[in-house]
């Protein structure tokens, strides 16, 4: 069975984006130090992003996720494809 490229990448924006940077986003914002580890080593990776609690800084780090999940998750899907065989119709 041959995967969907756009529907696991769309999977994976929503995954990455909405559900760790901008749970954690919000969780450091409003708990002290909560996920801080976690933001600033995504900090280093995503140029122009800083964890410093900010909503600017949050809807930054959500776009670089969103964005971020949805390249990893259409790569792991064509990567997968290349080793699933077609079938003969």
């Amino acid at each position: 069975m041959r995967l969907n490229v756009k529907a696991l990448a769309c999977s994976f924006a929503l995954l990455w984006g909405g559900g760790v940077m901008l749970l954690v986003g919000l969780g450091n914002m409003y708990c002290d130090r909560y996920g801080q580890s976690l933001l600033d080593l995504i900090a280093s990776i995503y140029p122009g992003y800083e964890a410093t609690g900010t909503y600017g800084q949050l809807l930054i780090g959500v776009g670089y996720g969103v964005l971020d999940g949805f390249i990893g998750g259409a790569v792991l899907a064509w990567v997968y494809n290349l080793f699933v065989p077609r079938r003969a119709r």
